[in-house]
Order: structure tokens, then C-alpha cells, then sequence
């Protein structure tokens, strides 16, 4: 009774822009790791893990013991910009952690308290250092909800408000292997150098119509986008290309960074060092924080030039500042690996007798559920359509077998699995169950239509 009332003055009193309380009507009381407990007392496994955000899962014990410590010391829980303990320390740890040639020459610029703040920073920081305007993105990309960052994603719903004018962006195909815009679908690594290709053309031919772009803005695993994994090769063309033609490269970490991928950030993997790199989500142990890292020469900025009240936010610098602490020490990046390759290795061999399974990938915690309809008529790949009906049938039987998870991708087909980056084995076994208990019951007999090529449904 009281979870439906809640429900119900949820939808009286908030906006219809509501999303995931749309779509799991679950009013949560308690939680711990990866536990999540209702008020109705029915507990659920989060592999939604607040879109990535806590990689420790929920009330980890030395997060919340740090927390109580600096309530208890009087210590200023809104500081502006001014310099404290907390923050000092949470800008060591930030700063041991950066990827390569970052670690020792970079400035950190802390923003309002959401990752598409990170972003709009990271494209007025590109534009005020090269004097240029344009920027060049990805197609499917996902960079957030404000006008700039909008404007630089892929969803059309998203810049249905009018994206800013005044911020040129010149789109290239991402490298989506099983939906190729090149048509080479099942090798990434081709769809990766043709992406690279067109990206050097755009910038170098005199009549392509783009003038130098200030910056390059990319997510090395589009996760919004259907946890659609960008090729290293790729990646390391892109950083080619960018440094050879003076073009600032913007890599956005929001939801990859702190270990997500098996690496703490995604970018390490391939080598390659941006001019900017973008953090939030996890980087404030389950409080709000955003920030920035790039390049010292780049810090060109007049005092206020870019500012935001709530940048002081002491308590998610003390959470923050545990978090990657722990994260580091206990070695959660490598145990996403070994534990994100074991489910999707159970995920594809439940693929195999199930062919609205269409694709399986993902790296480290970060993992996808392509959903196709097998007897939908294939694209020019082979491959048949998406099926976002079942798909979201397939998230609603999950809820009910206790498991929360989340949509993503091209009309929101691909099921998303962000567990805590602590999930346990035992855990990690429920999840699988259930998945296969959702889709057992939701789509019963139909895995006898067509099946995807065998390359495209193994994925990354």
C-alpha cells in the first residue's frame, strides 16, 4: 500500500520528463552493495547501480564510515571553490589515477554537480584554448541533457528542445559493428579505420565543407548508445589524427571511468592519452561531482570564466576520495574483467539456444543485451531488427523475478547490465537466472525464427 502511494504522489507532484521511475516503479527504502530493499519489503539485485554511478554499490561501509566522520567534525560541506582538507585529498587520489602523461601535468576544474556539466566545461575549455568553434562527434553518442552537451549527442529526442545554435557539430559514424554504417558488419576493427578515414577527411580536404574543429568529443564504450565498444585501433587513430592536425581530443568518461571496463579508465586499454578527459558518476562515490582533467598549457581561462555554486561539494569529495582509494586497492578494476567475461560468456551460451539474443557485448561491468526480433526482416548485414517491444517486456519480467536493470541503444533495444563493481559470484548467478527466467516466460517457444550470423551475436 505504501509503495503505490508513494508511487502514485510521485506522478502527481513530478514532471513527465521521469524516466527510470517509469519504468521500475520501485520505491526503495534500504540497500546495501548490490541489495536494494522496498518499502513493501521485497528486495531487488540493482544492475542499474544509479547509471553506473556507484561502483561500490550502495552504503559501502567505508564510504558511509568517512561520511559520518567529516559530519561529526564540522568540517564546511559547501566550500565554493576554496580549498580544504577534503578536497586537497580527493585531488591527490584524482590525480594518482589519471591515464599516462595526465597524471603529472594536468589542471582539474570542478563543475556543477552533474556529468553534462563536465561536458559543457569540456567544449567551452576546447573553444576558449584552440579559438575555434566547430566540434566533431560520434553518432549514438550519449554526452548529456543541457543545451552544449545535447547538441553533441545522437538521440533526436534529446535536441528536441532546440540544442544551442551557436555550437557547430559535424557528425561521423561510430564504429557499431553489428549495425555497420559501412556495411562491414562483424569486423569492429574495419568499421573502426573507415570511421578513422572519414575523420581525417572532414579535417584535412579543403572542400569538405568543415572548418578545423576545436576538439573531437568520444566515449570509448557508448553506453547509452547500447554498449556499442569503440575498437582500440580506432581509438588510437582518432588520437593520431587529432594530435597531427592540432584538433583537441575530448575523451568522456562519465559513465566508463573508476574501473567500469576493467581498466580505471576505458581510454587506458588502447594507450591513448586525451587533451580533456571527462569524469563524473562514479568519481563522487555515489554523491554529486563532476570535474574535468586536461592538459596544463590548455588552462587558458580568466578567473570566472566558468563557475558553478555547488563545485565545493565536500561530502562527495570525502566519498569520492574512498571510493577511488578502494577502487585502486582492492583491485575492482581487474575483478570487472574477469567477472564481466563470465557473464557474457553464460550470456552467449544462453544466446545460442535463443535467438532473440542478437548480440552479446560489453568490457569489464559495462554490458549489453542486443534484443532482435529472429523472424523480422534482416538489414543489409544480416542481421534482423531490433525488437524493442519484447525488450521492454524482457525489463518488466526482470523486475518482477527482482532484478533491475535498464534499456539503452537504438530504440531502446539492448538491455544494460551495470552491476556494483563488487558483485559478488553468488549475485552475478542470480542475475543470470533471472535473466533466464524473464525471457523464458516473456518470449516462450520463439528462438526457432532466424538466427543472427554467428559473428555479429558473439561481439566484443
Amino acid at each position: 500500500m505504501l509503495r503505490a502511494q508513494l508511487l502514485d504522489r510521485q506522478t502527481q507532484r513530478e514532471s513527465a520528463a521521469r524516466t527510470y521511475a517509469r519504468t521500475l516503479p520501485v520505491a526503495p527504502a534500504t540497500a546495501a552493495g548490490a541489495q536494494v530493499t522496498g518499502v513493501d519489503g521485497r528486495t531487488y539485485l540493482d544492475c542499474l547501480s544509479g547509471a553506473g554511478t556507484l561502483a561500490l554499490g550502495h552504503n559501502h561501509p567505508a564510504v558511509i564510515d568517512a561520511l559520518q566522520a567529516t559530519l561529526a567534525s564540522g568540517a564546511l560541506l559547501h566550500a565554493l571553490d576554496l580549498i580544504t582538507p577534503q578536497k586537497d585529498a580527493f585531488c591527490a587520489e584524482f590525480l594518482r589515477h589519471l591515464p599516462g602523461g595526465l597524471r603529472e601535468d594536468a589542471r582539474l576544474h570542478f563543475c556543477g554537480p552533474a556529468g553534462t556539466d563536465a561536458v559543457e566545461a569540456a567544449l567551452k575549455l576546447a573553444r576558449t584554448a584552440t579559438g575555434r568553434r566547430g566540434i566533431v562527434a560520434f553518432t549514438g553518442a550519449y554526452h548529456g541533457m543541457t543545451l552544449g552537451a545535447a547538441a553533441v549527442s545522437g538521440p533526436a529526442g534529446m535536441r528536441a528542445g532546440g540544442p544551442a545554435d551557436a555550437q557547430p557539430v559535424t557528425r561521423v559514424p561510430y564504429p557499431y559493428a553489428y549495425r555497420c554504417p559501412f556495411g562491414v558488419g562483424g569486423a569492429p576493427e574495419a568499421a573502426g579505420e573507415l570511421s578513422a578515414r572519414v575523420l581525417e577527411s572532414l579535417i584535412t580536404d579543403p572542400s569538405s565543407g568543415v572548418e578545423r574543429p576545436a576538439a573531437v568529443i568520444l566515449e570509448v564504450v557508448q553506453g547509452e548508445g547500447g554498449v556499442v565498444e569503440g575498437p582500440d585501433g580506432w581509438l588510437r587513430e582518432v588520437r593520431r589524427i587529432t594530435a597531427e592536425h592540432g584538433v583537441l581530443l575530448i575523451v568522456d568518461e562519465i559513465q566508463t571511468g573508476v574501473g567500469r571496463t576493467g581498466h580505471f579508465w576505458a581510454c587506458e586499454r588502447a594507450g591513448v592519452v586525451p587533451d580533456i578527459l571527462v569524469a563524473s558518476k562514479a568519481v563522487g562515490g555515489g554523491l554529486p561531482l563532476a570535474l574535468i582533467a586536461y592538459r596544463s598549457e590548455l588552462d587558458r581561462w580568466l578567473p570566472g570564466a566558468h563557475t558553478g555554486t555547488f563545485r565545493g561539494n565536500t561530502l562527495a569529495m570525502v566519498a569520492g576520495e574512498i571510493t577511488l582509494r578502494t577502487v585502486a586497492a582492492e583491485q575492482l578494476p581487474e575483478r570487472a574483467a574477469k567477472l564481466g567475461e563470465r557473464i557474457r560468456r553464460e550470456l552467449r551460451d544462453m544466446a545460442e539456444g535463443r535467438a532473440e539474443f542478437g548480440e552479446v557485448r560489453g568490457r569489464g561491468l559495462m554490458i549489453g543485451v542486443e534484443i532482435v526480433d529472429p523472424a523480422g526482416p534482416p538489414d543489409r548485414l544480416g542481421n534482423p531488427p531490433g525488437d524493442p517491444v519484447l525488450a521492454s517486456a524482457l525489463r518488466a519480467a526482470c523486475l518482477e523475478r527482482g532484478l533491475m536493470l535498464e534499456l539503452g541503444g537504438r530504440e531502446d533495444t539492448v538491455l544494460r547490465l551495470l552491476p556494483p563493481l563488487t558483485l559478488t559470484d553468488g549475485e552475478a548467478d542470480a542475475v543470470l537466472e533471472r535473466l533466464a527466467g524473464a525471457l523464458a516466460a516473456v518470449a516462450p517457444g520463439r528462438s526457432g525464427g532466424r538466427r543472427a550470423p554467428r559473428q555479429g551475436r558473439r561481439g566484443a
